[in-house]
């Protein structure tokens, strides 16, 4: 028994190293209280097979990633008639060392696709993979562990309460077409009938996607978090034809509540995020202590149906971080003491640095709906400040 001592408490060692590894911390904000899988026994996914089921059964769990699983030409592809829309024969035109997209066709043609009503027939080839989503229920954790957690290929479709997903970077979801891909898509559980809760987005990294970062929609999510996280739009297709990345974020849904803190969004051209604009929407956000930079466009698209409070968010390098225009309510702190009458605190100032203006649009009306989410009003909220990125894990900060 003696010559095994040693052998046997190595392995205890480090199985309390690993256990200790996937300590999640807790959410701040709208999603506080997520557990995800809570104490399940984690599971190591070494397959695509394996990852798609893990995600998608009924039981909780603790998924681990500790290498990269890529869907490409898992599923083939496919090759069909496309449409090259009018700003990507001007890119083209342009000659000036950048791609921009082509886009894949939606159920009714050119005529019922986005951007194509005067866009030209063009042949289009895909990867099937990405195209349709990895379903994540109920109770579930998905983490990486460093830098190794890596999805390539194919986003996830987030169909239940209390998720987790942390330290995963999703990339190379046919980056070359519009409608390619998204990473994160959210519409509610019971086939977009019902808002679902609990959704903690935390460290993660987006980069080189065809179509958004993230977008919500129909029923949507009442209860998110984003933070700490690093959506990276630098790309060799792009529709601003810039090598930076226009669909960014969409948030529709009529019941849509999040936050959306300190997380790094840069190397983007628009919709970042775009929040309301559809007669269906209901989107209610609280954005703070984020950075944005390098942006060619525009960041935030406020539209109808979206009240918003933005407070100590960072501009740098960013031509538009507000995109003009009059619909829509949002509150864009420049003092800190504006928002005591509403929600009983101080705002923290956003900073603007080689940036356009960024300023209130109806903000009166925006604190008043949002002051009734103790979420909201109970922030404690930083100094704007530039994030840096770690390489120790993927997002912003260093994970405990």
């Amino acid at each position: 028994m003696k010559f095994f001592r040693p052998i046997l408490i190595a392995v205890v060692a480090l199985f309390v190293q690993n256990t200790e590894a996937f300590t999640v911390g807790s959410a701040t904000g709208l999603a506080a209280g997520t557990t995800g899988g809570g104490s399940a026994t984690p599971v190591y996914p070494t397959t695509t097979a394996q990852l798609v089921a893990y995600l998608k059964d009924s039981v909780p769990r603790v998924i681990v990633l500790n290498k990269t699983i890529d869907f490409r030409g898992t599923e083939g592809t496919t090759t069909e008639a496309g449409c090259r829309p009018d700003y990507t024969r001007e890119c083209i035109a342009k000659n000036n060392g950048y791609k921009s997209q082509d886009v894949i066709l939606q159920s009714g043609g050119m005529s019922n696709t986005g951007g194509c009503s005067d866009g030209t027939s063009v042949t289009v080839t895909y990867d099937n993979a990405a195209i349709t989503p990895m379903t994540v229920t109920s109770n579930k954790t998905l983490r990486g562990i460093g830098t190794t957690g890596v999805i390539m290929g194919k986003g996830l479709w987030l169909n239940g309460d209390n998720i987790i997903i942390q330290n995963v970077h999703i990339t190379e979801l046919n980056r070359h077409l519009v409608w390619g891909g998204d990473a994160f898509y959210i519409q509610g559980s019971n086939g977009g009938s019902t808002a679902m809760n609990k959704i903690w987005l935390d460290h993660v990294k987006v980069s080189r996607v065809g179509r958004q970062f993230l977008t919500t929609n129909a029923a949507s999510v009442s209860t998110m978090t984003i933070s700490n996280s690093d959506f990276d739009g630098r790309t060799d297709y792009s529709a601003s034809c810039d090598g930076r990345h226009y669909w960014s974020f969409i948030f529709y849904g009529k019941n849509t509540r999040f936050s959306m803190v300190n997380n790094y969004i840069h190397s983007t051209s628009g919709r970042s995020p775009k929040l309301g604009g559809d007669s269906s929407a209901n989107v209610i956000a609280h954005i703070a202590n984020n950075y944005w930079a390098d942006n060619s466009g525009h960041s935030f698209e406020v539209g109808v149906n979206s009240w918003i409070l933005a407070e100590g968010n960072y501009f740098k390098d960013t031509t538009l971080p507000l995109l003009t225009g009059s619909d829509g309510n949002m509150y864009a702190a420049t003092a800190t003491t504006e928002c005591n009458s509403y929600l009983g605190r101080s705002c923290v100032a956003n900073v603007v640095s080689n940036s356009g203006a960024f300023g209130s649009r109806n903000g009166a009306t925006a604190l008043s709906k949002v002051k009734s989410y103790s979420a909201i009003s109970g922030y404690s909220p930083r100094s704007a400040v530039e994030w840096s990125k770690t390489t120790k894990n993927f997002g912003i900060g260093v994970l405990d």
